[in-house]
């Protein structure tokens, strides 16, 4: 099973619609996938038509011991598409920080859940906040691979160069490397402005800094409207297609990792 989490300390630069567009490619391919929103605002969890000011159990539980291990997958819920479930956000995860104050093993929470499901799913994405805290130290924690969608417009830049300082925080706690892509967002060529922050992206960043580009496309809008993946409701949509191509992308890699690290043996 393999673990991505879907992060930058910057909002609105399509965290949520890369985690729902990358399952629903995968869903497409034949794979089981656990959604898990650690956002307070719940923005996943309101994409499959739930309502995370008012939905009980959530991810919100793990954190207070209420749950036995074999308890835990009574807080999936059915999104709607095949092959995908969906562990909840509530609005009540805004307080964890102040709640667990300097409770001891409260960073691994969620890599737990997922070691406890480990045999009912392939993929785990997990969808973050905006801001470093106890929600996103525990899916860094439990990721073995970071995304970081980056809006191509300048000011997008200074979030990413804030999340990429929180996983060298992290790296160090870990004691071990935790790879991450960089995946260029909400990009229109037609604009100066997003060529132009493209470019920087990738003199910035190099090879960290994945080799396409996620458009602009208002079909992302109408396709979280009506509850689904765009990659499910229209596969080949502008956005479907690059979305699909960064998939084959992280795969190609993993699948390089692997053998090389057989090699290796």
């Amino acid at each position: 099973m393999r673990t991505w989490a879907v992060s930058n300390q910057k909002g609105g630069v399509g965290k949520t619609t890369t985690a729902v567009s990358l399952a629903g490619l995968l869903s497409n391919r034949g794979e089981s996938v656990l959604l898990v929103d650690l956002d307070p605002h719940g923005s996943m969890t309101a994409h499959f038509g739930y309502d995370p000011d008012d939905i009980s159990p959530s991810v919100y539980d793990l954190f207070h011991d209420t749950l036995d291990p074999g308890e835990i997958p009574m807080l999936l819920r059915d999104t709607g598409v095949e092959r995908i479930r969906l562990l909840p956000a509530s609005t009540a995860l805004a307080t964890l920080d102040r709640q667990l104050g300097t409770r001891h093993g409260k960073g691994l929470v969620i890599r737990n859940t997922v070691r406890a499901l480990a045999d009912r799913f392939d993929t785990v994405c997990i969808d973050c906040p905006p801001m470093l805290g106890v929600l996103m130290v525990n899916a860094l924690a439990a990721c073995d691979e970071l995304l970081v969608p980056v809006q191509t417009e300048f000011l997008a830049l200074k979030g990413l160069e804030r999340m990429i300082r929180t996983l060298e925080m992290i790296q160090r706690s870990r004691k071990a490397e935790l790879p991450y892509r960089v995946v260029p967002t909400l990009f229109d060529r037609r604009t100066r402005e997003s060529v132009g922050a493209l470019r920087e992206l990738r003199e910035q960043y190099g090879d960290a800094v994945w080799e396409g580009a996620i458009p602009v496309d208002t079909r992302f809008r109408e396709a979280s409207r009506n509850g689904v993946p765009l990659t499910v409701a229209q596969p080949w949509s502008r956005g479907s297609q690059a979305y699909r191509r960064l998939l084959e992308s992280l795969l190609e890699e993993e699948a390089a990792a692997t053998a090389e690290a057989v090699g290796h043996d």
